[in-house]
């Protein structure tokens, strides 16, 4: 951990608490200007709400909105903000029950509440959140609230908390699935938020979230360097920067900022989102023993609770593929997942995916074959009819039956079955969604194939195999270790002392005796 960093957050947290109430808004979570018909005292805790929100700090956010409630009774924006905290656009979650019930607290019909609200612009906010929470199923009323939000947008073409806001309700559009030009349309009106206010954060949380992809992560590079200062007292600001450094590549800044993010105390660090970028960021740099000493950590954490053994497990996956550790402790905890696990179960298809392709690289094909089968009996019969374009939660389990089956052809001697099966497989990865975090394919596809038809001396297709694995998730230690020996088996050395470049890099604090090190260090030395 960079000392300067965490001096930093310490001494914004002591300014913040001497300051002013409108100062501990700016210095910790932000700055905006959102006036209200509130008096002062309640109107603090309302914006302190609103800042919590754009930062996705929800249970912060819903308790200072209920202090402006107690503090104001009749504070129609109050009631707004606690409503708005039940629908959590990007994660497509929604408590409608819960919003309701706030609501009602405010008056007991739509018409009741909105009487109360004392100017148009307060009428229109919460006439929004009334179609969110209105008639009709979760997608008709998102659409209901973006075009609401809209209307608010244009009756007060001065609000940025309307705009940005609009831009947060077009993620609602998508039901959870990445819709590109819908995240474009919603980045470009961030954008223009962050260019009035570069201290919005809910301007720089929206613009990452909308290009956090690899092909429009640079759009997003300036906000992410800039999020971190703006709200560091929210946690998941910390987190968020790292979509936009994941997506680039950078991994000594995913870690940096995802520990940031779970804060000093490692005994209270938990299986989770951010722990899981920070475990996977150890390994891209080599550091394979931190990687071992934070998952043995994490699994001592949660050790008899059944709600993180999914993480845990795609953890495992993660660090015996990368360590190629075929018969490690990890490798032995995963077979008993797989044992312990039953299809549909968080984490089942990553630890028996992993087991399996660990058991076939150690030559015990019997149990290779028989984890296969419990693969393919968990996707029963979509194996046969699933196509590209379905969301990964479909596509993922599907894709890992294949490639290990493609693995136990490969080993049986049947290479164009194994190719045709890997092919099918990377088909249904490339009809993915853009991903912006680690691989929900835990062995991607297209580094599968490139090794296999490396091992075929096929070295130009398999080059361009790698190529493509980058493109998907650049700066990636395995594609760039399998494109440079690609490159240099068909004589384009100086493609192969890029790529090495960029792996040294990578690997610049990696453990010693790691596969590739002693290559890649002379050849990045040319």
């Amino acid at each position: 951990m960079h000392r300067s960093r965490w001096w930093f957050l310490l001494l914004t947290a002591v300014m913040g608490a001497v300051g002013s109430a409108s100062a501990v808004q700016s210095q910790q979570l932000g700055t905006i200007d959102f006036p209200t018909s509130a008096a002062p005292a309640a109107q603090a805790e309302f914006v302190r709400g609103v800042l919590f929100l754009h930062s996705f700090e929800y249970e912060d956010a819903a308790a200072a909105f209920r202090r402006a409630q107690e503090l104001e009774p009749r504070f129609v924006m109050a009631y707004w903000g606690e409503a708005l905290t039940y629908t959590h656009q990007v994660w497509n979650e929604q408590d409608a029950d819960s919003a309701r019930l706030a609501l009602r607290r405010l008056g007991t019909s739509p018409a009741a509440r909105l009487a109360a609200a004392p100017t148009a612009r307060e009428r229109g906010y919460l006439a929004a959140v009334e179609a969110l929470y209105g008639d009709g199923d979760k997608a008709h009323r998102d659409t209901a609230y973006a075009t609401a939000m809209e209307q608010v947008m244009r009756d007060n073409p001065a609000d940025d908390e309307a705009a940005i806001l609009y831009a947060t309700a077009l993620f609602g559009l998508t039901q959870g699935v990445r819709d590109v030009p819908l995240y474009m349309r919603a980045g470009a009106i961030a954008q223009e938020v962050f260019r009035r206010n570069p201290r919005h954060p809910g301007a720089a949380h929206m613009i990452i979230h909308a290009f956090d992809d690899p092909v429009h992560a640079p759009l997003g590079l300036h906000a992410a360097r800039e999020y971190s200062t703006i709200a560091p007292a929210a946690a998941h600001a910390q987190h968020m920067t790292t979509h936009i450094f994941l997506a680039l590549g950078m991994w000594r800044e995913v870690a940096a900022q995802n520990m940031v993010a779970e804060g000093p105390d490692t005994a209270q660090w938990w299986p989770g989102h951010a722990t899981t970028w920070l475990h996977y960021a150890y390994l891209q740099q080599g550091q394979y023993a931190t990687a071992r000493a934070l998952l043995a950590s994490l699994t001592s954490h949660a050790a008899g609770r059944l709600r993180p053994r999914g993480v845990l497990a795609n953890l495992r996956a993660r660090q015996v593929l990368a360590m190629e550790a075929w018969d490690g402790p990890e490798a032995r905890v995963l077979d008993d997942d797989a044992n312990a696990s039953t299809p549909g179960e968080d984490g089942y298809e990553y630890a028996t995916f992993a087991a399996g392709y660990a058991a076939a690289q150690r030559g015990d094909l019997a149990r290779a074959t028989a984890l296969l089968q419990r693969l393919a009996t968990g996707n029963g019969r979509a194996t046969q009819t699933i196509t590209p374009g379905v969301p990964g939660s479909q596509a993922v389990p599907v894709i890992l039956e294949l490639s290990l089956r493609a693995e136990l052809s490969a080993r049986a001697g049947r290479t164009d079955a194994a190719l045709a099966l890997l092919r099918r497989a990377a088909a249904l990865e490339d009809g993915m969604p853009p991903e912006f975090g680690p691989p929900a394919v835990v062995a991607p596809t297209h580094e599968l194939l490139g090794s296999l038809l490396r091992s075929l001396k096929r070295h130009e297709a398999a080059a361009a195999q790698y190529a493509k694995a980058l493109d998907m998730q650049p700066g990636r230690s395995a594609a760039l270790l399998g494109r440079a020996r690609a490159e240099l088996a068909r004589g384009r050395s100086s493609d192969a002392v890029r790529a090495y470049r960029q792996l040294n890099d990578n690997w610049r604090d990696a453990d010693t005796g790691i596969n590739g090190l002693t290559e890649t260090r002379a050849a990045a030395r040319r």
